[in-house]
Formats: C-alpha cells, structure tokens, sequence
C-alpha cells in the first residue's frame, strides 16, 4: 500500500439536483486547485458522570460538522464554476465567445458534490451538500493567481473507489497577474499597488434534529463584497472620494484578450478615510478598507462576467 502524496490527488466538482443528494455518475468536472482541507469532523464529548471512580466513562460523539477551504486558480474556464458557486446560475449569451453573466442579490444558491481522491491509499472523499460561504483573491504585480473558496457542507462519505465516472474536461487558460486592472467610473485607476477582493453569503446552518448529526441546509443571508486597495498615494481621486462620502463604481479586471476576460463589477463602493502615514524616504502609500452596497439604479451590489469558449456550466 503506498503513501498518499499531493502531486497525484485529484478533485472533481458536479452541482447538485437537491441538496445533499450525490451527483450522478459522469457529470463531474475534473477541477484544478492548489491545496484542500475539505471534509468532516465529529468531535468526541467528554463524559461528565461521576460516581465510576477516576476513569472516565465512554466519550459520546457530537455532531458532525463540514466545511473546509480551497485554493483554486483564477482562468478563463474553470473560473466559471466558482462564480456559479458564488452567484448561482449566469445568463449566457453570445456563441463564441460566450459571455456569462453573474449577479448578486440571488436568493438560490447551488450546492455541490465535491471528491477529492488520493488512488494511492485508495481513499476518495465525497462531500456533499457543499455551498461556497466565501470567495477571495488578491491582485499584485507579481505572483500566481489563486483564490481562496470558503465551504459549508453536509457530510462527507469516505470511499475506496471515485464515483464521479468520467471526469467532464476543460483545458485551462489562466490569468497572469500582470493582466489585471482596475477601474473606477470607467477609467483606469493608476498606482495601484494591490487590491484585495472578498465576496461572501454569510451562510446560516440549518441545524435540525434529524437523528443523524448532519445540518438540513445551509441558507444564503445578507450578503457582502469587501476589500482593501493601497495604492501610491499621487492624488487625492480616492480620498476625495472617502471625504464626500458619495460611492462609485469599481471594476476587477483580468483579460487575455477579447475573447478571454474577468470583470467584476463593484456598482457603489464606500470608501473609509484614511490616515496617509509617512514611515520613511521612501514612497507613500494610502489604504483603503472598501465596502460595497446596493445600487439603487442597477438594483444590485455587483456583476460578474465571464468571457470564454465554455457553452454553458450545467452538465
């Protein structure tokens, strides 16, 4: 029996019919990520009975609890399942190049089915009822392009052989970071030195007596898209825009080409004000923790859209 080593383990991903119902057999995706802790716990509750001297009785199992994270490259392609995951279903329009389009504000979220399998051991894990709480990246001038996916699920059923079937393929595209930008109103927004991106549900668990440890669901409640920008501070555009307290529209942009493109679109971001620290010779930087809300003209926090050659992320 070998050992399990990172390099040959694989994940596929499928979305679900009803929540926490595995996905058939052969509409998975084969997915790309750099590291998973996904799966489930069910801790040991410590007897408190006494009267049986100084050994303790027998320790009485908890609830289970799943949940865990990924990191996972930001693409043309792929990136679409975590937008799914995120947003729920896209409006998709165009032949090629296809143009998918994300909202926020939905009240449905999709759930998933999510194997992370290591054949050498052989142990494959199965989570099911998985829902995405939290998506996040950072845009820097150097670097790999990765975002974190923060999940909430069910369970996870442990198995000896995968039970996805054939692995559905897409040949990844993936952004490079100097092909990110930002804009504000439209314009490109100059000195920006990084930017940090968080879109969350905030999910609420559903914990029920079932009788068998495991949550009911998982609902979406307020949602939230937050972020820092530090930028060389060379004008006062972004802290005038702090000062006067109107919002404005931010966009997170990674492009390969016309056919090959990430926005996403902040409709009325808040900026705080901030202090502009002097800690040396060299150049001055300004920081800006963000909070987005509600357009009331656009009618809702923010648009995501994917541009790419994939017809459509249902299976």
């Amino acid at each position: 029996m070998a050992r399990a080593i990172g390099a040959r383990a694989q994940m596929a991903l499928g979305f679900e019919t009803t929540y926490g119902t595995q996905v058939a057999i052969n509409k998975f995706w084969q997915m790309p990520f750099a590291s998973a802790n996904i799966g489930a716990e069910q801790a040991l509750l410590t007897s408190e009975l006494l009267g049986f001297g100084r050994d303790p009785q027998i320790p009485i199992k908890d609830a289970i609890e799943a949940m865990g994270d990924l990191v996972v490259p930001i693409d043309a392609r792929f990136w679409g399942v975590w937008l799914k995951a995120a947003f729920g279903e896209p409006v998709s329009s165009g032949t090629t190049p296809r143009t998918h389009t994300f909202q926020s504000g939905g009240w449905v979220l999709p759930s998933m089915s999510i194997e992370i399998g290591m054949p050498e051991v052989p142990f494959y894990g199965m989570t099911r009822g998985a829902v995405l709480n939290q998506l996040s990246w950072t845009m820097n001038a150097h670097g790999l392009i990765t975002a974190s996916a923060g999940l909430m699920a069910q369970t996870e059923v442990p198995g000896t052989v995968t039970a996805t079937g054939t692995l559905q393929q897409l040949v990844m595209s993936r952004f490079t970071a100097f092909q990110g930008s930002m804009l504000r109103g439209g314009s490109a927004l100059g000195n920006v030195v990084s930017a940090q991106v968080t879109y969350a549900n905030n999910l609420d668990r559903i914990e029920v007596l079932r009788g068998d440890g495991l949550i009911d669901g998982l609902d979406p409640s307020r949602a939230s898209l937050t972020g820092t920008i530090d930028v060389r501070f060379d004008n006062q555009t972004l802290l005038a825009d702090a000062i006067n307290g109107a919002p404005t529209e931010l966009q997170f942009v990674y492009q390969i080409s016309a056919s090959q493109l990430f926005r996403l679109t902040a409709h009325a971001v808040y900026l705080p004000r901030p202090r502009i620290a002097l800690e040396g010779p060299g150049g001055v930087q300004a920081s800006f923790a963000w909070q987005a809300a509600r357009d009331s003209t656009v009618g809702r926090m923010c648009t995501a859209v994917l541009i790419n050659d994939v017809n459509s992320y249902i299976l």
